[in-house]
């Protein structure tokens, strides 16, 4: 054996052999040339740089445990953006154990478990991304979103509609209106987390097996277009089967004898109804699902979708009209308008004059008999409806009640949209007479709001048109209340994006401090009872999906420095805020 002697003896040869080899290799090295040496360091920095590319394209694709979204006990995936994209993080839900599972991103790629991170698929093209906000005013609307959405997601996630005093919920169709109406702004907002939350929950929970009556215009606005909306933005499949799968359970609706649909459907069973309460449908209701049913049919090559909702279009057009203006109501087994049925453009009658001209718009301007029985509606109005009042001659739109025999001066809130409607006519060709008109009627909806001591416009609103007193306008008290609803708001953009008038940034800014005042509680916020009373406005508990999804979203979109940051040139806007593009060539 050998001793202590002996290893060092053998510690200094080993020793002595490194040196020599050392020696020999400076010895070759000098012997090179200069062109060899260059030629040495060249191969080495490219092995280098090689080698650092592909510790880098590892790095994106690992598999990590995330915080869940609630309700959920899922592992999920996190998969940088390959590309320098706001969308740099998009979470994905994993169930089940199976290595070979395929994973579907928000932005369409595949990828598989299993599959080395080199091989991660590019997103596809045409992903339409948001700038983040840039304004002061923009990133205080962030805030009001973030401020609502902690609300729900703690107390009502997964439900309808959140109420935000007694901490509770309410489910209207049990379809997680709340979330599926906030997608795309959330989206446009570069919400990420919110973001990533609402997708999953979608992904996992949005099941359309309800055995519950819904109606169909209002699923057909929230749902299915909040669904198609937010797929236009991701090209993520996931948001297209759902939708598809939602329209083919919303179809029975148009198996009645005149194809003018049934308002209800209960989901699981396929029967569609009239409403409980009357044999007839909403005439708004049946004429404002087709810019929806149409881009369904654009994306899956189906005409079924378009078919059924264009044969209502035109069962109407034919239709006996007052100049243009229709009753409200609609009976579906016989295709006729009610008799002596109120004409209005609030409830019940106002979407159905938005969707004439965002049918013609959205079928880039070939549906000439829309764009003509809008233009006739709009002349209608002139005759019937617009009254000025007195002493200082405001615009307003008043109904005719039975019929055409009596005029009554009370304007609902949701004809505030009407300014912003016809504005985007005139800027797609029709009359200019359109914009004055337009520019009018925003001025009165503008001061319901501003005689009001808490800047919040009420539901209904009566004017002097006779002179029977001094004040051009006042409220009934069973109508004093404000549910955060969008229409004036939609209309400030429409005029803003059109005009590049900022007085419409100030008027909207206005009454986002009104909601913030007066509407703000604790967990979200919340509709009111009174907005004739700083000290007692009566809170109502209950904000509705539409406060998320239209509201907050108009005046985002309002108080950008970009007027196009959602060009109207480009996309067509749902009645619930949620854009498609124009034209099939463009989806």
């Amino acid at each position: 054996m050998f001793g202590q002697s002996d290893h060092i003896a053998l510690n200094l040869l080993e020793d002595n052999s490194t040196l020599r080899r050392q020696f020999r290799l400076k010895r070759q090295w000098k012997q090179l040339s200069k062109c060899q040496r260059s030629v040495i360091y060249l191969v080495g920095l490219i092995f280098t740089l090689t080698s650092l590319y592909f510790i880098s394209v590892d790095s994106k694709g690992t598999i990590i445990t995330v915080e869940n979204a609630p309700g959920f006990t899922e592992k999920s995936v996190t998969l940088g953006n390959i590309r320098n994209d706001p969308r740099d993080v998009v979470e994905i839900g994993v169930e089940g154990n199976n290595d070979n599972q395929v994973l579907e991103d928000p932005e369409g790629a595949q990828v598989n478990n299993k599959v080395d991170s080199e091989q991660v698929a590019e997103p596809p093209k045409n992903l339409i991304y948001f700038p983040d906000p840039s304004t002061p005013r923009q990133k205080a609307v962030v805030q009001a979103f973030k401020h609502a959405w902690k609300g729900y997601k703690e107390f009502a996630w997964g439900h309808d509609q959140l109420k935000p005093i007694s901490k509770s919920y309410h489910d209207w169709f049990g379809l997680g209106l709340t979330i599926v109406d906030s997608l795309d702004t959330m989206y446009m907002m570069n919400l990420k987390d919110e973001y990533n939350d609402a997708r999953n929950w979608v992904d996992k929970h949005l099941n359309f097996d309800v055995n519950r009556d819904v109606n169909l215009f209002e699923v057909t606005i929230r749902v299915l277009g909040g669904l198609l909306s937010i797929y236009h933005f991701t090209k993520d499949d996931m948001y297209l089967k759902k939708a598809t799968d939602l329209a083919d359970r919303l179809l029975p609706c148009f198996d009645s004898e005149s194809g003018i649909p049934f308002s209800d459907i209960n989901l699981f069973t396929r029967k569609a109804h009239a409403p409980r309460w009357s044999p007839d449908s909403s005439t708004s209701e049946v004429t404002t699902i087709q810019l929806e049913f149409r881009y369904l049919s654009w994306l899956t090559d189906n005409s079924k979708y378009e078919n059924v909702v264009s044969k209502v279009s035109q069962l109407v057009h034919r239709l006996e009209k007052t100049d243009g203006l229709v009753p409200i109501f609609i009976n579906a087994n016989n295709g006729q308008f009610r008799a002596y049925a109120t004409i209005t453009l609030g409830a019940r009658g106002d979407s159905y004059y938005e969707y004439l001209l965002k049918q013609w718009i959205q079928s880039e301007k070939t549906l000439e008999y829309l764009k003509n029985d809008y233009l006739s509606s709009v002349n209608g109005i002139e005759l019937h409806l617009a009254k000025r009042t007195v002493p200082n001659g405001l615009l307003f739109l008043g109904e005719l009640v039975g019929g055409t025999k009596d005029f009554k001066p009370k304007m609902d809130h949701l004809t505030c949209f009407m300014p912003g409607t016809l504005a985007l006519g005139a800027h797609n060709g029709l009359p200019s007479s359109h914009m004055k008109l337009a520019e009018e009627l925003l001025t009165t909806c503008y001061q319901t709001y501003a005689k009001q001591p808490t800047f919040l416009a009420p539901e209904i609103t009566y004017f002097n048109f006779q002179g029977e007193n001094s004040n051009d306008m006042y409220i009934k008290s069973n109508d004093a209340h404000n549910l955060l609803r969008p229409e004036f708001l939609e209309s400030l953009w429409y005029m803003y994006q059109l005009t590049g008038n900022t007085t419409y940034q100030d008027w909207g800014w206005q009454i986002f401090q009104g909601f913030e005042n007066f509407t703000k509680v604790v967990h979200g916020y919340t509709s009111i009872g009174n907005v004739k009373n700083t000290a007692n406005v009566q809170p109502k508990d209950m904000m509705e999906s539409f406060f998320l999804g239209e509201t907050l979203k108009y005046l985002y979109l309002l108080f950008s420095d970009d007027r196009k940051l959602l060009d109207l040139d480009k996309f067509v806007i749902n009645t619930e805020a949620h854009p498609f593009p124009i034209g099939r060539g463009n989806i």
